[in-house]
């Protein structure tokens, strides 16, 4: 789904109105920046977007999905309003800031619903530390030591401090 319009007061739902492609100011939006991004890649012009998606896990607690490709988009009427709807596919080839490239598995993912009971079951902060800021769901058993993403019993919340130390340890 694409981007609302950004909440101006309190009484504006974002939901009331269609998706943006530019702002009031003749700016392209984050959807029209998408839309361009499409458009070259469908001439030729350049490779696919490469996009970070995050997933609402609960109200106020988003993770990072992944890396994807930005391959199409459709403008279509949901009934109540226009909305952006972009086609994605997973990137097997991410590049991070350092632009070393890295392989990632389909299967390392960590489904959302498992993200949903660790959050509640380790009660949002960190397992060993207890703070509650810059999360991450680590793996007990290490995903390249043969641990699953596809349970709760091998995931657990780690601050990032906790999980960079432990890097690919069993504890």
């Amino acid at each position: 789904m694409g981007h609302d319009e950004p909440k101006t007061s309190y009484d504006f739902n974002p939901k009331s109105v269609s998706q943006p492609r530019i702002t009031k100011y003749g700016k392209l939006t984050q959807n029209g920046l998408f839309v361009d991004a499409v458009d070259q890649y469908k001439q030729g012009k350049r490779n696919p977007e490469l996009v970070k998606v995050y997933e609402k896990v609960l109200p106020g607690v988003w993770s990072m999905k992944g890396y994807f490709d930005l391959l199409d988009y459709k403008y279509e009427d949901d009934g109540k309003r226009n909305i952006f709807v972009f086609t994605l596919r997973l990137n097997n080839k991410v590049e991070p800031d350092n632009n070393f490239q890295t392989e990632i598995e389909h299967n390392r993912l960590i489904p959302s619903e498992v993200k949903k009971e660790v959050w509640i079951r380790d009660g949002g902060k960190c397992v060993l530390c207890g703070l509650n800021k810059n999360l991450h769901f680590d793996h007990d058993l290490p995903f390249s030591k043969g641990g699953t993403s596809l349970t709760a019993k091998n995931v657990r919340l780690l601050c990032m401090k906790c999980n960079l130390a432990k890097s690919n340890k069993i504890e």
